[in-house]
């Protein structure tokens, strides 16, 4: 899946990470763990239930991270959010745009039956 809204979630994420990589490097001591979670992130974007009509993970019914790396990226998210609006401010306005759209239904063959 590769559509705009995904690929603006993908750059958004790296942005994020590269971020939080720059100003913590003590937090993580291998720099190929960033890497591994940027492309954990993107397997996770690729397979979204919601597609281009995702959520904001916060809002997201769905949590598709590991528990661990869900912690880890909410730990990021939080740290680089923040940052984000001087070093990317469109990527910033347009995640906060997101994240006041309403969260669709979940697609009819992910519900519970």
């Amino acid at each position: 899946m590769s559509g705009p809204r995904i690929l603006r979630e993908k750059l958004t994420i790296r942005k994020m990470i590269a971020l939080y990589q720059r100003a913590c490097p003590d937090a993580v001591s291998s720099e190929s763990h960033y890497a591994n979670l940027y492309a954990y992130a993107e397997k996770r974007l690729d397979k979204c239930v919601f597609g281009e009509e995702k959520p904001a993970c916060k809002q997201c019914p769905v949590h598709c991270y590991q528990p661990a790396k869900r912690e880890e990226m909410k730990q990021i998210m939080r740290w680089a959010g923040p940052r984000m609006l001087w070093r990317h401010p469109l990527l910033t306005v347009r995640h906060l745009i997101d994240d006041k759209r309403p969260v669709p239904d979940l697609p009819e063959k992910y519900r519970r039956k």
